[in-house]
């Protein structure tokens, strides 16, 4: 796959992408953020106030790692994504009573105003198209009920970004290629293009009927974390 796969062709590379890189996805991303990206995940999960009466979606949820921290506050996790691979994954972290389900995030296989709790997380600059990903989480999310997006981001500060730009578009894809697979690791920072600029975003997020949008930003900008609720 090159850096970019095409507009139609974009689900099935990345999908392929992520099976092939799933065994040794979580080794080398705790490696390129020093395990930075299970602080934020933990923060953005304590900002949702998850209890045992809230029912959870973790969308892409990859091999699990925002579900295993769910299921520490309720029994009612669904781990969520399209690629198979990475849910074996999440399967094999023996995260009992997590249900899995292989799907994907523009047809969710839930019933309507069914969870009162979804999280994303480096998930959407590789759907296909944000808005109507967005409408599906408003669709099965109850009147109420929370949502919290984890994603990269730009630093502000102009020194900051040009260490941060010569970090993720250099390092990430050369470690990236030593440690699991050149070309998954070159698309990473190369995605960024798909994630509309923070306006463009919190407009996205009302439009589907989300109200009280708060952004938080990590790393001095270099990740970013939303939380908004369902109108």
């Amino acid at each position: 796959m090159t850096a970019l796969p095409a507009p139609e062709e974009k689900a099935i590379a990345v999908r392929r992408m992520f099976d092939r890189i799933a065994p040794r996805y979580d080794r080398v991303n705790r490696l390129l953020t020093g395990r930075m990206d299970q602080r934020w995940r933990r923060d953005l999960i304590a900002r949702l106030e998850i209890t045992d009466d809230d029912r959870v979606l973790d969308l892409a949820s990859g091999t699990g790692d925002f579900a295993e921290l769910a299921r520490e506050q309720t029994r009612n996790v669904v781990a969520l994504d399209f690629a198979r691979e990475m849910l074996l994954g999440a399967v094999q972290r023996d995260l009992f009573p997590v249900a899995f389900v292989q799907a994907d995030a523009l047809r969710l296989p839930i019933a309507d105003a069914s969870l009162t709790v979804a999280v994303s997380g480096f998930a959407l600059r590789n759907f296909t198209a944000i808005p109507p990903v967005l409408a599906e989480l408003a669709r099965v999310l109850a009147p109420g009920g929370r949502l919290g997006l984890l994603e990269v981001d730009r630093p502000r500060n102009r020194v900051v970004r040009a260490g941060h730009g010569i970090y993720f578009n250099r390092v990430v894809p050369f470690l990236g290629g030593l440690l699991s697979d050149a070309a998954a690791y070159r698309y990473l920072p190369a995605s960024t293009v798909y994630l509309p600029p923070e306006r463009e975003l919190i407009a996205m997020l009302h439009a589907a009927g989300f109200t009280r949008v708060r952004k938080k930003r990590h790393l001095l900008g270099a990740a970013q974390s939303i939380t908004a609720v369902r109108a």
